[in-house]
């Protein structure tokens, strides 16, 4: 009997591992665990519909300060680290913007 604790939980039933690290919930709604990635430190936020909303972009801001322990800070600063968010913007708005 192997007791090293290697790849143990792959001798469980599925039931019995669900909830265990590692494990995935079941396809519901929108999340399909097929689609998993190692994606740490990445997170969405948007209305299902499409609709634009300053809170939004609150709980996105909200977001990213709750990810400065995984490197969301814009820290590095002669190149950029890629955190912030990104936002669609109304073309009407950009081109008044731009001409200021």
């Amino acid at each position: 009997m192997n007791n090293d604790g290697l790849n143990m939980s792959s001798k469980l039933p599925e039931q019995t591992r669900l909830g265990l690290p590692g494990s995935l919930p079941d396809k519901q709604g929108l999340y399909d665990p097929a689609f998993e990635k190692d994606s740490c430190g990445v997170g969405f936020v948007a209305h299902i519909k499409g609709k634009a909303s300053h809170q939004i972009v609150v709980d996105a801001e909200i977001m990213l300060q709750r990810m400065e322990h995984r490197g969301g800070c814009g820290c590095e600063a002669n190149t950029g680290d890629g955190a912030g968010i990104l936002t669609g913007m109304p073309h009407e708005f950009f081109l008044k913007v731009a001409k200021q």
